[in-house]
Parts: C-alpha cells; structure tokens; sequence
C-alpha cells in the first residue's frame, strides 16, 4: 500500500510517516521544504497546499491520503481575519486536496481533524462521535467546517473518507501549551493546580499515529468519525506529577483555588488557556476499540513519564548557548 502524507514535517507528520513505513507501507511524504534523503520506506516530495491543483504525478499509485496539513498553534494572530485564514488552509485547501485526490483514483482519504469540533469542555458526560458539535474557536470551525464539505463531495464518491478527532496530542518537541507546560515543569516553579479536579483525554503522538495507521489499512474505518484518545483520563496536577516523574524531579503543587484563576485569566483575556488547564474534556473511545479492535500502546500517565524523561535527556545533551 502506498500512503501520501501531507504535513510529514510536522510534529504528528513525522511520526505517522514512521509508523506508516514501519509496518511495511511505502510513504510519500508531502513537506514544503527540503528535509534530507529520503529514508527507508518513506520518499519525501516538496509541495505547497492550496486551492492550486498539485501535480497529478504525485498521486500515482496511491492508494490512501493522510491530510495532516492545516493552520493551527497560532499564538497572538496579528491577522485582521483569522477566521478567513484557518477557512483558506483548513477547509479550501482540505476540500481542493480531497477533490484532487478523488480525480486521481485514490481509495481512501484520512483527514485529521480536532475534538474542538465537538466543543471545549465537558461538564458530567463524555464527547462521543454522536454528541452534537459546538466548535469553540476559529480553528475547530474551520475544521468542522473541512468535515461537512468532505462528508458531502466524498459520499457516495467511490473515494472513503475517514475522520479522525484526537484531543491534545503530547510528545517531546510538542508545540502549542503542552510545550510550555514542559518548561514550566523543567523549571521546577511552584504551579497552581493543587486544588484542580478536572479530568482530561490526551492521546501522545506515537499513539496517535498507531491510530492513523489503523483507519489507513482497516476496512471497517470506511466511512466513519472517530474520536480517540489514550483511553484513561488525568488530572493537570497528574500530568504536571507524572511529568516531573519522568524528569527525575519533584513537583510542587499550590491549591489555588479556581475561581480565583478564573477570575485572573478573565482579566487577562485567557479565558481559553484557563479552560485546557483547569476544565474537564473527557472522550469515550469506545466505538474506535469495538469497531477497530483499538488498543492504545501504553497509558497516559506512563507515555507523560517518557516524555518527561526524553525532556530531561535533551535538556542534558543540549549544547550550551
């Protein structure tokens, strides 16, 4: 089987291409600048997605597309229209790749989409794949968006399409708040999350991209959404103690009480970063293990701990400035 890779650069990218040629699937993956040789299993082309056709030539022979690409981790967008932005790279663009790639003969079209689709919080029950969606923010719009208009052209195409919500993905190198939430823990500061009950689903890179690899291949994944997740929940002070596990360190946590951080983060206008830190999101993954068969490869407070530990590696081979 022969998979495109869009965004193969990327923090999920590069490891789904991994995955991918690990078990044995010949990977094209789509970068926008050079990366290197390519490597075993994995042929690396340079392309730019947009509402431009790409050359049909990269198409062929293949036979599912995994479309990662997007707009997303944009902290104080200067734009004067973000929303039209994350429209433009999120939804066009998705929709001009899908149709592409439709023309082209290609079976199977895997699209990465986002939980925010579904909301930003949960209060008592879990997201599920038929809980009613309520995008949050310009992003998940965009995305849902991408989801509707894909759902439309690709049903009854002869092209499956396969959706996948995943919450926040984690890993070493992670962009966006579990980057900075790795520094904060590195640091060894005191952090506000004693008194935090929330429950939160993470799902960490490798296994996001076992998850991917599975709806590439499974016949069951056709025409389906999935919303996945590692499949345990954890608190942000367990994730901040399973951090500083990880790193061989001790984790200090104040009980600040939460309406005093939401009243601050109110003031602040980070009522967003407020609610991933001290809200609840749960997700019930239940239809990805009975459809599937979906078995996480560890859990999440054991994956948080690794990355911890790879954290403090890098830190300590990291060349003085």
């Amino acid at each position: 089987m022969k998979v495109l890779v869009t965004g193969a650069h990327g923090f999920i990218g590069t490891e789904v291409c991994r995955v991918l040629a690990g078990q044995g699937m010949s990977v094209r993956a789509l970068v926008r600048t050079e990366v290197g040789n390519d490597q075993d299993g994995i042929e690396y082309r340079i392309a730019t997605l947009g509402q431009d056709r790409l050359d049909p030539e990269i198409f062929v022979d293949v036979d599912c597309v995994v479309h990662l690409a997007g707009r997303a981790h944009v902290l104080n967008d200067q734009l004067d229209d973000p929303l039209a932005a994350f429209r433009m790279h999120n939804r066009d663009a998705t929709v001009a790749l899908a149709e592409q790639a439709l023309a082209c003969g290609v079976r199977r079209f895997v699209f990465m989409s986002s939980i925010g689709v579904n909301g930003a919080e949960t209060f008592g029950m879990p997201f599920t794949e038929s809980t009613q969606p309520q995008p949050h923010a310009d992003y998940a719009l965009s995305k849902y968006e991408a989801e509707l208009l894909l759902q439309e052209r690709l049903t009854g195409s002869g092209m499956e399409l396969v959706i996948i919500r995943p919450p926040m993905v984690y890993g070493l190198n992670a962009p966006g708040n579990f980057g900075r939430l790795l520094k904060l823990v590195s640091s060894r500061i005191p952090l506000p999350f004693g008194a935090v009950k929330n429950q939160r689903s993470l799902i960490s890179r490798h296994n996001l991209a076992l998850f991917t690899a599975l709806c590439v291949s499974h016949p069951s994944a056709a025409g389906e959404v999935f919303l996945i997740c590692d499949g345990t929940q954890v608190s942000t002070g367990e994730i901040v103690q399973a951090l500083a596990a990880g790193m061989r360190g001790n984790s200090i946590l104040v009980p600040v009480p939460p309406f005093l951080m939401r009243a601050c983060a109110t003031v602040l206008r980070k009522k967003a970063i407020y609610t991933q830190l001290c809200g609840s999101l749960v997700i019930d993954a239940s239809k990805a293990r009975r459809l599937l068969g979906w078995t996480p490869s560890s859990t999440t407070s054991a994956c948080l701990a690794e990355v911890g530990a790879q954290y403090a590696r890098q830190k300590v081979c990291a060349p003085e400035a």
